[in-house]
């Protein structure tokens, strides 16, 4: 496409190089629509997960666990953020040149605003560009929240998770403010390179959404792994000093100061909406921000969709692809796909081991009237599951949550080796209606972690009666 003049008028506009946003404009231009993609910042290409968020913190969730207590920490690090960059890199460049090298699209960077319904100005740094689209696709993603604590945001020791992990010096104390996924993984990670890490949590216990068993377990790994959990904790304070920053925190009626040469701040993410112009484009916003749409991630200007973080949907990379999915249905399908056709969507908290889940707790399943059947198992006592002594990790448990009238697989929590990969089986499982006894009798190849199911669903620790009171 011709970038020579100063306006450019699109088929399909995207604001954004997220997951979403980027499969749609790839799959447009290869069927010959005149396709302009806005990114920010040339860090970006690609979207959040393999610049900062997905492909980098799990490479260095791989190579913290691979380190042996022999091995220098820093020197550690630095080499496994340095190798880890260069993946990044290398994947940013790929998504660059996947669409630029297109001939029906064309990637602008810089910083792109509304000025009316159909047009975007973008701000490139040496110029303007006016750019119009007869559909427009907003793929902005979300950006770490920072809690209002009386100098934290003032604090030089404050890093945002991005930073954290671009950065060479490992810390040799960490503290984390919030008790969440980003905040467990980010424990984990640094722990196991060899900073001394206090994580906390608001909440009077970490993940409190899980079931009690599941928690408990976690919690046991993250403790033996060195990691200090302050749950039920309110940091009230952020001093800095020459030797790091001091945090004060209130537990139980009780002060307490702890210091850190680094804070992560890991309380969440809100979407990027701010600077869009969106009041001139006539796009609604939720309370929090985020772009309203419907179902069909229409926003309340028909041909102007939001996909990713930035709609206020769960913050997943795969639920970005699949809302692409949703999109490209409207406009060269039968628009029927919807955000209702999900079911059973798989979350997986990366520790070491991972915690893998889907469908029900077993609180919610009897909190929802239904009688149950517990299929549950340590990983070490799982006489069908070698595979977790053959690489070294026997730590966690599987359990399964049925109807013990239907034999219907209402939830799973893995908290495994491999569970990451093994819990998009039993998604499946629970998508199209396959019975527990079917994966229970399943053949599947040995050594292998998903055999483990013979065991743990036939493993049967109790049925209970609903409870309809006091839930």
């Amino acid at each position: 496409m011709d970038t020579t003049n100063d306006t450019l008028h699109a088929d399909i506009l995207v604001i954004g190089f997220g997951k979403g946003g980027k499969v749609v404009a790839a799959t447009m231009g290869r069927l010959g629509k005149r396709v302009v993609l806005v990114e920010q910042s040339a860090h970006m290409y690609g979207g959040t997960c393999p610049n900062v968020g997905c492909v980098p913190s799990k490479a260095l969730v791989h190579r913290s666990g691979k380190r042996r207590p022999e091995d220098p920490p820093q020197e550690w690090y630095e080499r496994s953020v340095q190798e880890t960059q260069a993946i990044t890199k290398l994947f940013r460049g790929g998504n660059y040149d996947a669409l630029n090298g297109m001939d029906t699209v064309t990637v602008l960077t810089g910083h792109g605003r509304f000025l009316d319904p159909h047009t975007v100005i973008v701000d490139t740094g040496t110029g303007q560009v006016t750019v119009t689209g007869e559909t427009i696709l907003i793929n902005t993603g979300s950006h770490p929240i920072i809690p209002d604590i009386p100098g934290l945001r003032e604090s030089e020791y404050l890093v945002t998770s991005t930073e954290l992990i671009e950065s060479t010096v490992l810390p040799d104390r960490l503290a984390i403010i919030g008790g969440g996924y980003l905040g467990i993984e980010f424990a984990a990670i640094y722990s196991g390179f060899g900073s001394q890490v206090t994580m906390f949590e608001k909440a009077s216990a970490i993940l409190g959404h899980e079931d009690d068993d599941i928690a408990a377990a976690a919690v046991k790994i993250l403790a033996d792994d060195g990691i200090e959990i302050v749950a039920g904790a309110e940091v009230t304070e952020v001093r800095d000093a020459e030797t790091g920053a001091h945090l004060t925190y209130e537990k139980d009626g009780v002060r307490h100061t702890v210091e850190a040469d680094a804070i992560l701040a890991a309380a969440g993410r809100a979407p990027t909406t701010h600077d869009l112009g969106l009041d001139a484009a006539g796009v609604a916003t939720t309370e929090r921000g985020a772009v309203r749409v419907d179902a069909y991630l229409r926003t309340s200007r028909p041909h102007i969709y939001a996909l990713g973080d930035v709609n206020g949907g769960p913050q997943f990379t795969y639920l970005s692809l699949d809302d692409s999915r949703i999109v490209l249905d409207q406009l060269t399908g039968e628009g029927k796909r919807s955000t209702a056709d999900r079911g059973a969507i798989p979350h997986t908290l990366f520790m070491t081991p991972p915690l893998a889940t889907v469908g029900l707790t077993e609180k919610q399943a009897r909190a929802a009237g239904r009688r149950v059947r517990i299929g549950s198992q340590a990983v070490a006592d799982i006489v069908a599951m070698p595979r977790a002594y053959v690489v070294e990790e026997t730590r966690g448990m599987m359990k399964f949550i049925m109807d013990a009238d239907t034999d219907e697989i209402l939830g799973a929590a893995l908290l495994s080796v491999d569970a990451q990969e093994i819990i998009n089986t039993v998604a499946l499982a629970v998508r199209h209606g396959i019975k527990a006894a079917d994966l229970r009798n399943a053949v599947y190849t040995h050594p292998s972690s998903t055999e483990a199911f013979n065991d743990v669903i036939a493993a049967i620790v109790r049925t209970d009666e609903p409870q309809t009171t006091g839930v």
